[in-house]
């Protein structure tokens, strides 16, 4: 009876190329939402922009379709939003509960 280990796996024997990097990646995605929290107006389109492009001329350089670049890029804009999203509900929530402690001190 064979088992599932006596059959090599298919990228194994057809050389098969993995196509890195795979996205989202979480140390851009942490440094480009700290990035965007500190700015505003158009150094931050600027930033944004440029992020954006240098992501999608790594991918475009790894080889990949213009379709599969479009979409992982837009995988990582929606990762930098919520990102965003986070950082900003948790200062919202650190801020509530220093208000909360000094409402307690007065009482």
């Amino acid at each position: 009876m064979a088992s599932s280990f006596d059959t090599p796996l298919a990228a194994l024997t057809a050389s098969e190329i993995v196509i890195f990097p795979s996205i989202p990646r979480p140390g851009d995605i942490e440094r480009c939402a700290a990035t965007l929290d500190d700015l505003h107006g158009e150094p931050a389109v600027a930033f944004w922009k440029a992020e954006c492009r240098l992501l999608a001329d790594e991918l475009s350089r790894c080889g990949l379709r213009e379709e599969k670049i479009r979409e992982r890029v837009l995988s990582f804009q929606a990762a930098v939003q919520a990102a965003l999203v986070e950082r900003h509900q948790l200062r919202a929530l650190s801020e509530s509960r220093a208000r909360q402690g000094r409402r307690r001190r007065r009482l």
